[in-house]
């Protein structure tokens, strides 16, 4: 085929879905909980789907091919799974005649029901969203059996361009099904997805669609169950099959969230494809010798980023895209990822410091600047007084006198290594267990309990106004004296204070630490309906004054068991907010552990004598390729043991990972040095057990037992099984028994259930072991 609508000038890689108020969170959960039935559900989503596309429209996106076509209800990747009719067998009472599957069965596949578990949900890259993880073995049914982007192209028309996740990062991001032979890899249905991907495609020619965009940052990591060699070569004949398809939109396929290297671009430019985009802000300009095999191509050059909110440079950035189009003269301007990353809109941020605020450019903001960039590369004097204007900003946020504060970079300079390490574990467990004489299979919960309408409406009433600071802390004392009552009825061992007063449990700090703002709009999807509100790490980091003892000491307070005091880490802390991209991330790190180490010293003074520091980001920041990953397990590990290294003996400290991929990092995770480490593990079936016992993992482990994320309330046999299986693969002196992650996504009613067969079957697994 050859190229018949040019590739815009100007385009973004992908555009938020969940709604600048969060319309789309609304609509799922109102659904859901059966507020709206079927008809009402599907006409407010086809309404968003056309305010979205108008909105684009009113910012100029408007040429043929330049709207990516991405709403999806839930998840990119589940949404192809479902077009596929890649069903897993136990969801096939689901599927219809024809292979596909209706709105409640997309979403059942996403959430679990009954006895049947939901896929299984994990990061997506080196990024906080989670995707839904396909299940595909030899006889998994794949075929196109559906088009839900064909929706959008009608009301978007020429404009649009359907996003696609990409054949080979599809099946690189699968997992086999439990009947899959011994070593099998779902990259062996690549000719099955090929065939479904030419019945896509033939579908978009016949609609009128010019462009196509098929993300593969599957090509821009390393690890993978495949070699890179194997990964290349299915790229490879990805797109020689593809591309030489006669019946086709043309093909741009994009490389997001790190540098695809010159192996990968060798590989893509040696195709039919018409279009290759490339993410240069996470990964590296090439050379113009690098460059030269995409001369023929359209390089789509993503310099503005689609994952941090900070204002371009937009001189620098000009000077790149000239660089590339001095060899490769066809060049579009776009984001270096999805827009979906990021906030929709940093002009409704009212309350945040009008200074701080003129340095953040959100979707919105994002879209204007990749304007900019392509009018400037056309006509560099139309764009000189946007230039002018980018360059006094940039100024601005350099000289600021918060973004470097010399008493802080005094106090992370004279860190030592004796300030990153604690006694010998050996030493700590055996005062631990004296002082807190813990049953075996001690039971406990993860951190936070849930939010009851009561309270989010007391915090607001407090935001308001109209509540005083008082009265405000009574609704939460209340809050606690119940939660924690509830957890000695059930009979947890090791009980949390539910987090009552924590909006989020990293905005909750920022809002008491220096250098951060926070924002009243900026939600981002972190899945499903799933959205969070990531805080603006802008200046250097100090803390003021204690954050969580007064909250932890009043728990501990109404309980003789031990209560834990709850941080979250300064790794988590960092990747769920937006962090300054004026210093090393190091830097940023342990000025955070600096902070979290005196709020430590003070919970331990307060008399707690249990303290969990969460790090469940701490895989997600590690680098898509291998350069770079022990230098960034070196600072990111280091920052944790400087929050935790001045605990004493006797106070155990506690850290949880969910969603992580725990055995890609166990050697890491290992050396945090904490003693007691809670993971995400039932949706996996506790498949990460054989990589702690191949590693010898000798400290507390607590394996999750139930999924948080699904409503379903697993049963006791379910819970007791799991906990088996952890006991069958550890010593069971290691094994803590808790969920998989926080409870404040939860209603109480599944709260109460399913905590009940969790301590049920810590005691039945317990009295097996002590008979």
């Amino acid at each position: 085929m050859s190229e018949t609508t040019p590739f815009p000038a100007a385009t973004i890689a992908g555009y938020p879905r969940i709604g600048a108020n969060r319309e789309l969170k609304r609509t799922l959960e109102h659904y859901w909980s059966g507020k709206i039935d079927r008809s009402e559900f599907d006409k407010e989503v086809s309404d968003q789907i056309a305010k979205r596309i108008n909105h684009l429209k009113e910012l100029d996106l408007d040429s043929p091919a330049s709207q990516p076509a991405d709403f999806f209800l839930y998840d990119q990747v589940l949404t192809l799974t479902c077009a596929l009719g890649a069903v897993p067998q136990r969801f096939g009472n689901l599927v219809r005649p024809d292979g596909s599957l209706d709105v409640d069965g997309e979403f059942t596949l996403a959430r679990g029901i009954d006895d049947k578990a939901a896929l299984e949900m994990t990061k997506w890259f080196d990024t906080n969203y989670h995707y839904l993880v396909p299940e595909i073995g030899p006889y998994v049914p794949i075929s196109a059996v559906a088009n839900p982007w064909l929706e959008q192209v009608k009301v978007a028309g020429e404009a649009a361009r359907p996003v696609l996740v990409g054949p080979v990062t599809y099946l690189l991001g699968a997992k086999p099904t439990p009947d899959s032979p011994a070593h099998y890899n779902p990259l062996q249905r690549l000719d099955d997805v090929l065939a479904a991907f030419e019945a896509f495609l033939s579908q978009f020619a016949k609609a009128g669609v010019a462009w196509v965009q098929l993300d593969e940052p599957g090509l821009v990591r390393d690890t993978w169950s495949a070699p890179r060699a194997e990964v290349l070569a299915a790229a490879k004949k990805a797109y020689d099959f593809l591309g030489k398809l006669p019946n086709r939109p043309a093909l741009f396929v994009n490389a997001p969230y790190g540098d695809l290297g010159i192996d990968g671009r060798k590989v893509l430019a040696d195709t039919s494809i018409e279009a290759i985009g490339l993410d240069l802000v996470s990964g590296a300009v090439p050379s113009s010798e690098d460059l030269a095999p995409l001369s023929e191509k359209t390089v789509v050059a993503g310099v503005v980023s689609g994952r941090n909110i900070w204002r371009t440079d937009l001189d620098g950035a000009l000077q790149t895209l000239r660089k590339i189009q001095e060899v490769c003269p066809k060049i579009s301007v776009s984001t270096s990822t999805s827009l979906q990353h990021v906030p929709h809109d940093a002009t409704i941020e009212t309350s945040i410091d009008p200074v701080v605020r003129s340095w953040l450019a959100f979707a919105d903001q994002k879209i204007e600047e990749v304007q900019v960039l392509a009018k400037g590369l056309s006509n560099p004097s139309s764009v000189n007084a946007e230039l002018t204007e980018n360059a006094r900003i940039l100024a601005t946020r350099a000289n600021h006198p918060e973004v470097k504060r010399a008493e802080v970079r005094a106090a992370t300079a004279a860190v030592t290594a004796a300030d990153r390490n604690r006694a010998p574990y050996a030493e700590r467990v055996a005062a631990q267990e004296a002082l807190l004489n813990l049953p075996l299979l001690p039971t406990t919960t993860i951190g936070s309990f849930p939010q009851t309408t009561e309270i989010r409406k007391a915090r607001a009433a407090f935001r308001k106004g109209e509540i005083n600071e008082a009265q405000y802390d009574e609704e939460i004392k209340a809050e606690i004296a119940r939660v924690v009552k509830l957890q000695e009825d059930l009979g947890l061992d090791v009980l949390v204070h539910g987090e009552a007063e924590r909006n989020d449990m990293v905005q909750f700090f920022a809002e008491q630490l220096d250098g951060f703002a926070t924002t009243e709009n900026g939600w981002v999807q972190s899945y499903g309906s799933r959205c969070t509100r990531p805080s603006i790490l802008w200046g250097d980091v100090s803390r003021p004054r204690p954050m969580t003892v007064e909250w932890s000491t009043y728990a501990q307070s109404l309980t003789s068991k031990p209560m834990k005091g709850m941080l979250t880490g300064p790794v988590t802390i960092m990747a769920w907010s937006f962090v300054r991209d004026d210093e090393p991330k190091k830097e940023v790190a342990d000025q955070l552990g600096l902070a979290l180490r005196a709020e430590i010293a003070d919970l331990e003074a307060a008399g707690i004598k249990v303290i969990q520091v969460d790090e469940p980001a701490i895989r997600e920041l590690l680098p898509l390729r291998e350069a770079g990953r022990e230098e960034y397990l070196d600072w990111s590990v280091g920052s944790f043991r400087l929050a935790t290294g001045g605990a004493k003996t006797e106070t155990q400290i506690h850290t949880h990972l969910c969603y992580s991929e725990f055995n890609v990092v166990v050697d890491a995770i290992d050396h945090l040095d904490a003693d007691v480490t809670s993971i995400e593990a039932s949706r996996s079936k506790m498949d990460i057990l054989p990589a702690v016992h191949e590693h010898g993992f000798e400290r507390g482990l607590g394996p999750g037992i139930w999924d948080i994320h699904s409503p379903r309330v697993p049963k006791l046999d379910e819970e007791k099984d799991l906990l088996e299986k952890a006991v069958g693969a550890l010593n069971p002196r290691q094994v803590w028994v808790n969920p998989d992650c926080g409870l404040k996504t939860r209603a109480y009613p599944e709260t109460v259930a399913t905590l009940k067969n969790l301590v049920e079957a810590a005691k039945e697994v317990r009295q097996e072991i002590e008979a």
